[in-house]
Parts: structure tokens; sequence; C-alpha cells
């Protein structure tokens, strides 16, 4: 097989599976919008930029369409294993972030969604295994 052959084979879709790559399409977008329009913080709570915040900004759209990208891609193999991964790691984001907003490290109104949505986008990821996993 090709390289694009290879790129583009998808795994057996599950529930579980379409609810990564849609997730994944989800932070590919915003992390795109970000990259292109730093700006759009502000209406998520974020102060204005002073010098350089702007690209770190820019920064952290690029790392969110990355691993919108990985989760699309992951999501298409089918693999379970992949899915619950995410699930692990969307755990430990409101940790970190949090602990980053308390010490003033990072504007917390810059990460309260993430905070927030990464948590619920997981509940959602591991329901959607119970429910499947059952059923099977």
């Amino acid at each position: 097989m090709t390289f694009v052959q290879e790129l583009t084979a998808t795994g057996r879709p599950t529930p579980l599976s379409r609810y990564i790559v849609a997730n994944g399409v989800l932070y590919l977008v915003f992390g795109t919008v970000v990259l292109c329009w730093p700006e759009i913080t502000y209406l998520m709570g974020a102060d204005d930029f002073r010098a350089g915040e702007s690209g770190l900004v820019r920064v952290l759209g690029f790392v969110m369409a990355i691993i919108g990208w990985f989760y699309v891609m992951g999501g298409r193999t089918g693999a379970t294993s992949f899915g619950l991964a995410t699930v692990v790691d969307r755990a430990v984001v409101p940790v970190v972030l949090g602990a980053l907003a308390w010490s003033g490290a990072v504007d917390g109104g810059l990460v309260v969604g993430f905070a927030i949505l990464d948590p619920v986008l997981a509940l959602g990821a591991y329901l959607i295994w119970r429910r499947t996993r059952v059923a099977t």
C-alpha cells in the first residue's frame, strides 16, 4: 500500500470511535480558529494580550489542532484502547490546568473552558464505552 492508502485506511467503526472522531473534529476546528484568530479567547474570559502572548495563544491553537488531528486519526482506527486512552488524558487536564491557573502561571479565563470541557467529553467517551460494552 502507498503512504496515502495506509494513512486513509480505517478500522471497523464503533460508537466510541465515531465519538472520538467527532471530538477530534471539534478540536481541529477550534484549534485552527484560535491559530488564525487568537483574540477569540477574549470571548472565553481571557484578559487582553500583553507582549508576545498573542503568539503563544496561536501556538496553543496549533497544538489543539494537532491534538484534534490525532483524535480524528486515532478514532478512525476503531481501536477501543485509543478511545479509552482519551478518557485518562482528559481526566488529568482539569487538575493540571487548575493548578496552573491557581498559581497564576496562566490566565484562568484562558483555561477554564478546557478544564470543564475535557472531563465532560471524557465522561461521554466512558459512558459510550460502558453502554456498548454491556450491549456486546
